[in-house]
């Protein structure tokens, strides 16, 4: 703050409490002039209502000087006068750094017995979890979630249903979360044509249990072992170690229904995980995965219509 706006502060203060301060003490001193019963001859409605004069109760004379008292103490001991600091020293940044640093403290405490606990073990214990579900709707809710069942729109995966896209294990979890993940489906429409997509489509979600006219699943079960069984496997189970997903178990990124799977095949698919280790801490990625695996449960599709 510039010495000209510093002095501006001090001069308003200055005058407000100066004038407070005059007109409180005045108003004691002051006489009003009153009449022999004690009324200043001011009247109302013909006489019945008059105004009377009588002191400040001292109650009330006590807790005004109080205020006087405490306004003064205020700006001695705290910044309000300008550029001075005030005789404490205090500032609110440094009044939070103490806070923060406090918490932190309390904080390592509580988490230093967990560090040597895999995720599976912490996600048994419910202070580790409640931890991980604050974070989770902080940082992950936007795409997965508040309930962490996932977004078809984006491709984002449900969380807590026991299908998993890279591994079921507390370490392969963690290491979605510190690093992300990107996954690609190449777009097939121009190797397939419209009558192959249409028909590998009809294979891909027979596999799940979906009825679909059986000329198209037998073509489209040669297509897809041509085209597919690279990344998807011969049997279409998936291959956790390229992040291909499982075709058999009514789980879908993109939605379960014919126009979804057709767009995926034909359009193909990118998907991309964040990695959080910038913005997280190792004990915070592990209090949300605990979370998750805390909260892991199986879900399922219906059935999908076909149309020509």
């Amino acid at each position: 703050m510039s010495v000209f706006w510093s002095r501006w502060i001090v001069i308003l203060i200055g005058i407000n409490l100066g004038i407070a301060l005059f007109l409180f003490v005045w108003g004691q001193l002051i006489k009003i002039p009153t009449q022999p019963d004690g009324t200043t001859g001011h009247v109302w409605a013909h006489g019945v209502l008059r105004e009377q004069v009588r002191r400040l109760p001292l109650w009330w004379l006590v807790m005004s000087i109080l205020t006087f008292i405490a306004a003064f103490a205020y700006f001695v001991l705290y910044p309000g006068l300008g550029n001075f600091g005030g005789s404490l020293h205090w500032t609110s940044t440094g009044e939070h750094e103490s806070e923060t640093a406090s918490n932190n403290s309390k904080l390592e405490a509580q988490v230093q017995a967990t560090r040597s606990l895999s995720l599976e073990q912490l996600a048994a214990d419910p202070n580790v979890a409640r931890s991980g579900e604050r974070l989770f709707l902080d940082n992950c809710a936007a795409c997965h979630g508040s309930d962490a069942t996932g977004n078809t729109v984006i491709g984002a995966p449900n969380l807590i249903d026991t299908e998993t896209l890279y591994g079921n294990d507390g370490e392969t979890l963690l290491t979605s979360i510190r690093d992300g993940r990107k996954g690609v489906m190449p777009a097939l429409g121009g190797p397939l044509g419209h009558n192959g997509v249409s028909e590998t489509a009809a294979y891909v979600l027979s596999l799940s249990g979906v009825k679909a006219p059986q000329d198209w699943v037998a073509a489209g079960k040669v297509r897809f072992e041509t085209l597919c069984v690279s990344c998807h496997g011969p049997d279409g189970f998936g291959m956790d170690s390229v992040g291909a997903p499982n075709l058999r178990d009514k789980t879908w990124l993109y939605g379960g229904d014919i126009d979804s799977i057709t767009a995926s095949i034909r359009d193909g698919r990118n998907g991309e995980m964040p990695g959080w280790r910038s913005r997280l801490s190792e004990d915070q990625m592990r209090a949300i995965g605990a979370w998750i695996l805390s909260g892991q449960r199986g879900t399922g599709v219906g059935e999908t219509a076909f149309t020509r």
